[in-house]
């Protein structure tokens, strides 16, 4: 199969750490040139030169639009396109049950997860993707697929995510396919408080008895940004370990 990406440019968002980076990471071993961009020029520029390959670095709020639109320019203007764009950056601000949530975060969670999203994939399109053609991947999350109470507005942003993969792999059909990755209980900092307590125990319930590492879910990025699914479109891969089959598992 050919899941090389030799000449082609990446733009990945949440990349100075945690699944972010090792998308990017990834992107550039398999011959991508790539963008990182998350808020912190101080972690972008330590992760950038710690990868490998041709690898530029812009800091932007992923849910500014400005930002994005100036992140997006200087990725062309810089690496000379945007063939692949990954939608990565994504908060939750708030634990606990989604009716006692406080609007401020409620806002800053939609406006990051899901506006950012869409804003994201507006500049890439508009910039390069309309008349070129690409790839974008959603970082969506197994939450977006099932109900846990204590991160409930989180996965209600992941699961619009999933629904607007599906929507804009029919508008940008058939130049750039649209697909998702939905991760299920990741070993990053992001989500420490839902594995560091008992990382043994709750291993334990998967089937693969293995919780999931960052390069889990930077391998299924690279398959679906690469020609060996080039008949995939407005689908989401499900990365979970086994979690959906009815065992007790999490989400990233």
């Amino acid at each position: 199969m050919d899941v090389r990406l030799d000449g082609k440019v990446a733009l990945v968002t949440g990349a100075s750490k945690g699944i972010g980076r090792a998308i990017a990471g990834c992107l550039a071993a398999s011959g991508a040139k790539v963008m990182i961009s998350s808020r912190k020029a101080d972690a972008l520029a330590r992760t950038a030169g710690e990868l490998p390959g041709e690898v530029s670095w812009y800091a932007a709020n992923a849910g500014v639009p400005e930002e994005a639109e100036a992140c997006v320019s200087a990725c062309v203007e810089r690496l000379g396109g945007l063939d692949i764009l990954v939608n990565n950056a994504a908060t939750n601000p708030y634990m606990g049950r989604t009716i006692d949530i406080d609007l401020p975060r409620a806002d800053k969670t939609f406006q990051v997860n899901q506006r950012g999203t869409l804003v994201w994939t507006q500049c890439a399109w508009r910039a390069t993707m309309q008349k070129s053609g690409g790839s974008v991947i959603n970082i969506a999350s197994l939450g977006g697929l099932t109900v846990e109470p204590e991160i409930g507005w989180y996965n209600v942003t992941k699961a619009a995510i999933i629904h607007l993969t599906r929507h804009l792999a029919v508008d940008l059909a058939p130049g750039v396919r649209v697909n998702a990755v939905a991760p299920g209980l990741v070993k990053t900092d992001f989500a420490r408080a839902l594995w560091e307590p008992a990382e043994e125990l709750v291993a334990s319930h998967l089937p693969l008895k293995r919780l999931g590492e960052p390069d889990d879910i930077a391998r299924s990025v690279v398959f679906l940004a690469s020609e060996a699914s080039s008949w995939i479109t407005g689908q989401v891969l499900v990365v979970d370990g086994g979690a959906m089959l009815g065992l007790r598992g999490g989400v990233a």
